[in-house]
């Protein structure tokens, strides 16, 4: 089965930007069943609509790990069993649970836990000195890159704690674990998303942010082959990117359920690489 998010007008149809999935997998003859993100009550009537006793996959807006962990919880006390569970989500959502794994292919990072100042010291100190780039667990500000996102100097504490700040303003609510420090690379070309269901890509695919780059002939996919499948994570995306020096790179790792499909990507190569046999 396929959970997708309601329209928030229309509660009996999926949400716009998923219709074209749900449409894909009842064509191909998977059930498709919507949750309500909107409903005042509760995880417990978010899902009333959903069948119960089913084995399912989401497909849908971010959430934190405790929202989703409480979907599944609604979803299981229904008799549905995400095929991605909520310990399984958070490592693939939250960049320390991933990190580990995809070390040495991934910009070496730093991270806090929480948004206290000499935390965040400690974190810059850790990468010694050089340019940065500030995330916090879930999520970067790269389109307010020069006051959210770019650290010119780890060293230079009071210029990157008022861009920490900042980050941390723009975030709000939504901010997530803590701050992330990640030693600059130099990039060149667009990202590459990779799609893998069990330790196996099933699809590449361009990024979501620049749908008309597709991927290049020679996209190193194997870079993210041993982080991904040491993470024995049922479903997930990996964006790959090239290096200044030629060297593929991890940009990051994602829970598939939660990442956007590039628009020139056909719903139905999604649903068939994540529902094949």
């Amino acid at each position: 089965m396929l959970l997708l998010p309601a329209d928030v007008l229309r509660p009996r149809r999926p949400d716009e930007h998923f219709a074209g999935e749900a449409r894909a997998a009842r064509e191909a003859g998977i059930e498709v069943a919507l949750i309500d993100h909107d409903a005042r009550s509760g995880w417990d009537a978010a899902v009333a609509r959903v069948p119960a006793g089913a084995a399912a996959v989401y497909r849908g807006w971010m959430l934190d790990s405790g929202r989703y962990a409480a979907m599944a919880g609604a979803l299981a006390a229904r008799g549905v069993t995400l095929r991605t569970g909520a310990a399984s989500y958070r490592q693939a959502h939250e960049l320390p649970g991933w990190y580990a794994a995809a070390a040495g292919d991934t910009p070496e990072s730093a991270w806090t836990d929480g948004d206290d100042r000499e935390a965040f010291r400690r974190a810059c100190a850790a990468l010694g000195g050089g340019p940065a780039v500030l995330r916090d667990w879930t999520k970067s500000m790269k389109h307010h890159w020069d006051e959210a996102a770019f650290l010119p100097d780890v060293a230079d504490e009071t210029a990157a704690w008022r861009v920490a700040s900042r980050l941390r303003e723009l975030r709000g609510d939504d901010f997530a674990g803590g701050f992330v420090v990640r030693r600059f690379e130099s990039f060149t070309g667009a990202e590459v998303r990779t799609w893998w269901v069990d330790g196996s890509c099933r699809l590449v695919t361009a990024h979501p942010d620049t749908p008309g780059a597709p991927p290049p002939v020679d996209a190193e996919i194997g870079v993210a082959a041993s982080a991904v499948r040491s993470l024995g994570l049922p479903f997930v995306t990996a964006d790959l990117v090239r290096r200044a020096d030629g060297r593929w790179r991890i940009v990051e790792i994602g829970d598939g359920q939660v990442s956007d499909r590039p628009s020139g990507t056909p719903p139905e190569e999604l649903i068939g690489a994540l529902f094949a046999a």
